[in-house]
């Protein structure tokens, strides 16, 4: 891609991000629901946005449907007296590929998440299991923290 076409490019994103933040600024239930989602260290602006944008239902549903909706919740694969291996699938696409990427920061810098993810590199946990089970964490934790409208706190984690 030329440098020219990059920069373009580069300022259309810049607006629109803009026009995003001024968006959900400019509508109090919005704009708490933010704040609270950006209370949780590992939930950054954009996976923030797009929680809200990909799912609205947060705040108002158990965290058993919200990881399902963000197609973080265990799939069976099962027939008869045959066991499959459980596996994720389904639900919000883009929005579960955010909070991968919501969730490898928190595995790092979000203190309750960081143990989480120690115990289970401890017991011998795949990576993209830890990953994947952080991501269901987070998830959650935000879904809880939007229904109680309260922000983060370590302690009731």
């Amino acid at each position: 891609m030329d440098t020219e076409l990059k920069g373009i490019l580069d300022r259309y994103i810049q607006q629109l991000e803009v026009q995003i933040e001024q968006a959900i600024a400019s509508d109090d239930d919005l704009a708490t629901t933010a704040a609270i989602l950006r209370s949780v260290p590992g939930i950054d602006p954009v996976a923030s946005t797009m929680l809200i944008a990909e799912m609205p239902e947060l705040g108002q549903i158990t965290g058993e449907q919200a990881a399902a909706l963000t197609g973080l919740a265990p799939i069976a694969h099962d027939s008869g007296a045959m066991r499959g291996r459980r596996a994720i699938g389904g639900g919000r696409r883009l929005l579960r590929h955010v909070m991968f990427q919501a969730a490898l920061v928190a595995s790092n810098h979000n203190p309750v998440l960081k143990v989480f993810a120690d115990q289970l590199r401890a017991i011998g946990k795949p990576h993209k299991v830890i990953i994947t089970a952080i991501a269901r964490k987070l998830v959650t934790i935000t879904n809880a923290l939007c229904k109680s409208r309260q922000k983060w706190s370590p302690k009731a984690a």
